[in-house]
């Protein structure tokens, strides 16, 4: 049941839309969720409600903006949730020529330690490096010399050591020590997506959508400055709905060649060093990106775009009308709010890898990265909103999510409702085989499903940083 103006959300779905100021009387465009949930995503939490409410929040501000632009009724939303359950673990299902994902590396897991369980991401060769320098480990070390490095120290010990040198590694928690500790505290306190006015600027005009498949982002410039996971999905699924995306990384940063494989659908891949300041230079070609963006989705630990002016205020007071849309680890307040952070960390520091342990105790995960995953989704509903209301009230906005908060939401506070009727799906059901400049890729369909609206990219990935700086 749909909530109405006096009842507050309770259902995940209403609770995720409410998030994003959508317009309560818009849930009843939005079908009962279809059955065949291939693996369910199973879990002691409740992952395929969160999953199921971030897609369809989604799905239903696409149909949203596109009634926007076209007139008409809202599309209906109607989402499978075998669908969305392979979506969410898609690398699993990724092969490149046949060849399945390498997703963790070696020194990438939970390990123990003198006093409780420490986790760590080392998939980066800099985060290896680094975790390697922390413990005074030989550069060539492998998951042997660690372990014993690990075991002989305190879990928090480690977790201190290893950000200090630039690292990554939390110590596991229990839910009531995350709970009780101040960046729990902070990320709990934030809404679950943050949505801000930060100037003004005229309303926005958009012309009707192109015809064929309903694209509602068709037109929009979405400038990608994100890295794992949640940005990349985030502007993945912008590029499924017809934005033009343009992913920007820095070359001394390589990316993971089987990552940018699974999220660089729908959108191109260049490089800039923004280093470079000289006259008609790298940082130069940024600005004149940003001069025509519409969009702007960044990934960046607090801070470190700012000195480069690429600050969200900053943005918005060279391109007015500017949506600018920030992931963060932990959130935008506390003591950890400056800190690295990736979805196997903010499992084990939130108390969930130790809800998600087995019988041994050893601290287990959830069934896909649904913090990024999820919060990648609802990043993308933002955009969708955002720019709805821009049509009507124009203004430059600020969006801002955490891996954290969403993780707070799937511990405490999200709704549950019934599960949907319907028999267990083959998974394949929802993948498709891509030819691309990577090869011949096997890949999961996106999951967002609304009436006359895209069922697979228009794009397939391009290599990383080999496209030209430029909108199309």
């Amino acid at each position: 049941m749909p909530m109405t103006k006096d009842r507050s959300p309770v259902t995940a779905q209403e609770q995720a839309w409410a998030a994003l100021d959508g317009p309560p009387d818009l849930l009843r465009r939005v079908a009962p969720a279809a059955g065949g949930a291939a693996d369910g995503l199973q879990s002691a939490l409740p992952v395929m409600d969160l999953a199921r409410a971030c897609v369809t929040s989604c799905s239903l501000a696409a149909a949203e903006l596109a009634a926007r632009r076209n007139g008409g009724p809202v599309p209906a939303v109607r989402v499978e949730d075998g669908a969305v359950a392979t979506a969410f673990t898609s690398e699993r299902h990724l092969r490149l020529d046949g060849r399945p994902a390498v997703t963790f590396a070696p020194l990438s897991k939970f390990w123990r330690a003198a006093d409780g369980w420490v986790r760590t991401h080392a998939n980066y060769p800099h985060h290896r490096a680094r975790l390697l320098a922390a413990l005074g480990a030989p550069a060539g070390a492998g998951p042997d010399v660690v372990g014993k490095l690990i075991e002989a120290l305190p879990a928090r010990t480690v977790e201190e050591a290893v950000y200090a040198a630039g690292g990554l590694a939390v110590a596991v928690r229990s839910p009531q020590e995350w709970d009780a500790h101040p960046q729990g505290r902070a990320a709990a306190a934030q809404p679950l997506v943050a949505r801000e006015r930060i100037a003004d600027a005229p309303a926005r005009t958009l012309p009707p959508a192109p015809s064929g498949p309903l694209l509602p982002a068709a037109g929009l410039r979405v400038l990608d400055l994100t890295r794992v996971l949640a940005g990349p999905v985030a502007t993945r699924t912008l590029g499924l709905l017809g934005a033009d995306v343009l992913r920007v990384d820095s070359p001394l940063l390589p990316e993971l060649e089987d990552q940018h494989a699974d999220t660089g659908f729908g959108k191109r891949s260049a490089l800039l060093d923004l280093e470079d300041r000289s006259d008609g230079g790298d940082r130069a070609l940024l600005e004149k990106l940003l001069a025509l963006a519409d969009v702007v989705v960044t990934g960046y630990r607090p801070g470190a775009l700012d000195e480069y002016g690429l600050s969200a205020h900053d943005m918005a007071e060279r391109r007015p009308g500017l949506v600018v849309v920030q992931i963060r680890a932990w959130g935008t307040e506390g003591p950890w709010a400056g800190r690295r952070g990736f979805d196997s960390l903010v499992q084990a520091a939130s108390g969930i890898a130790a809800t998600e342990a087995g019988p041994d105790g050893v601290p287990g995960a959830l069934p896909a990265q649904a913090l990024d995953h999820g919060s990648g989704y609802l990043m993308a509903a933002a955009v969708l909103r955002a720019v709805t209301d821009q049509t009507e009230y124009g203004g430059s906005r600020l969006v801002q999510l955490s891996l954290a908060r969403t993780a707070s939401w799937l511990m405490h506070g999200i709704g549950t409702g019934p599960a949907p009727s319907g028999e267990g799906g083959d998974p394949r059901r929802w993948l498709a085989e891509t030819d691309s400049e990577l090869g011949r890729i096997r890949h999961a369909l996106p999951p967002l499903a609304f009436d006359g609206g895209p069922r697979t990219w228009a794009q397939p990935p391009v290599r990383w940083g080999r496209s030209v700086p430029a909108w199309l």
